[in-house]
Parts: C-alpha cells; structure tokens; sequence
C-alpha cells in the first residue's frame, strides 16, 4: 500500500478466532457494514479470484457465478488461499498477494466515504477511501450481496472518522 501512495489510518485490535467482521466491529466500534472483507473464491474450473464484500452480507454465490459465466463458486480452502495470496485465513487483504488474482468488488462498497479492510495480519485493518481500492486495483464492480440474517443495511456514520455515533 505505501508503494502506491495509498493513504490509510492503521487500526489494530485483538484478533478473534472465527470472530469475523462483527467482532472487529465490535472492538473498534464501527458499523461491521463498512468492515470489508476479503473472500478467496474459485470458480468450478479451479479458477482464483477475490470478492470484496461488507462484513454484514454474504455473497450471492449463484448470481456470481452466473456473471462470470461458471456452473458454481465457491470459498477456496485455508491452504489453497494461503498458497494464492501469501496471507493466512483471517488476514487476507487485497493488497500485494503472491500471484496476481481478478478482484470482484461489491458494488456499494464505492457509496461508503471510508471503509476498514485487511492490512495483511490477522488483527490489522486499514481505513482507507473505497475509490482508493479502484485507483491501485483493477476491480470488476458487482451486486451480489446477501445481507446475514437480522442485520439490517448500516446507514453511512455521520462522523468523519466513520465510528458510529453514540446516542446522547
């Protein structure tokens, strides 16, 4: 990220085992919507590629498949994703991976003014802007997220440091 001049605000925090997005919400106190995480996926010919997605939503695997023309996608095991990118689960970012991988990214993800994302370690999230990600990255835009269960869309914070705002 600092070779290609990516301006971003380092938050560390207590990484959770099978916590996911909500516990880094929860411990540095932002909406888990702006918490994106990174998916190592492949399609049913073996083929690699990342998904950017908000950490409250799923990703729609039948709809990605239909857009990149595959019979099904799926998550790549811990070992196949390590192999692929030089990160260990739990600490996947987009960011300088081993071996050049397409990215797919969740097309509301660019409506945030700020998101968190994998720095590279498991409890190491950068802030940075959403377009930054379209500036260094070749992204391919796509709507296939499933919000989880019980979690409603997050509004985008009002503060400028994107921390949701305490009632008064």
């Amino acid at each position: 990220m600092r070779e290609r001049n990516v301006a971003f605000a380092p938050h560390l925090y207590h990484y959770e085992e099978h916590g996911g997005t909500r516990a880094g919400a929860r411990e540095l106190g932002f909406p888990e919507h702006v918490l994106i995480k990174t998916l190592v996926m492949e399609t049913d010919r073996r083929q690699p590629f990342l998904v950017l997605m908000h950490g409250n939503c799923e990703v729609s695997t039948k709809q990605l498949a239909r857009i990149l023309g595959s019979k099904s996608v799926s998550p790549c095991d811990e070992r196949t994703a390590a192999r692929l990118t030089g990160y260990i689960f739990g600490g996947t970012s987009p960011f300088g991976t081993y071996k050049p991988i397409r990215v797919y990214a969740e097309k509301s993800i660019f409506d945030l003014p700020r998101i968190l994302i994998n720095g590279g370690k498991r409890g190491f999230l950068v802030e940075i802007a959403p377009q930054e990600l379209r500036r260094v990255l070749s992204i391919t835009e796509v709507e296939v997220a499933i919000p989880h269960a019980g979690a409603a869309q997050m509004p985008v914070p009002a503060s400028s440091d994107g921390k949701q705002q305490s009632p008064e």
